[in-house]
């Protein structure tokens, strides 16, 4: 996997991953606004396995909002990530909130560059591949790159917070 830079049009995803030195993949496809899943949508058309492909959520605790990460096939635990990001319970956070917090569109959130830097936890199955998929900043654009890279960026931490169904 070549290490992609960009020159002036990135995404503050993309720019923190330049910064960084990390190594990384830009893939991209045609996003349909039609689509009823964003991140289904994304492992279809670039024809990767949803376990690999990776959704950004925010969650409201009772310690303030934190990122989960987890793949776009699954739901995220919130009793897990709750307890994942050291508080008592988590709810979904409003759209809107997630939206002016990250910086970043629903359906292209990516958990690198947000304007403000929160507690994320990352799903441990992700560490079962060499790489993964996340948002670039914008629908119909995904990073690649390696887990532990990505652990390392957003200052996170792994746990079991997706589940099945």
């Amino acid at each position: 996997m070549a290490k992609k830079k960009h020159q002036g049009g990135g995404t503050p995803a993309t720019v923190a991953l330049d910064r960084a030195g990390v190594t990384y993949a830009v893939r991209s496809y045609a996003h349909d606004p039609r689509a009823a899943s964003y991140g289904l949508e994304a492992a279809e058309a670039l024809g990767v396995e949803p376990g690999r492909v990776f959704k950004t959520l925010l969650v409201d605790t009772d310690h303030g909002l934190g990122v989960t990460i987890v793949p776009v096939d699954t739901t995220v635990d919130l009793k897990a990530a709750a307890a994942a990001l050291g508080a008592k319970r988590a709810t979904m956070a409003d759209p809107a909130v997630a939206e002016r917090t990250t910086g970043y569109v629903v359906g292209g959130i990516s958990p690198l560059g947000q304007k403000k830097r929160l507690p994320t936890v990352l799903d441990s199955s992700a560490t079962g591949h060499a790489t993964i998929l996340v948002s670039g900043g914008k629908r119909g654009l995904d990073l690649e790159l390696a887990p532990g890279a990505l652990l390392q960026l957003v200052e996170g931490r792994c746990a079991a917070i997706a589940r099945r169904g």
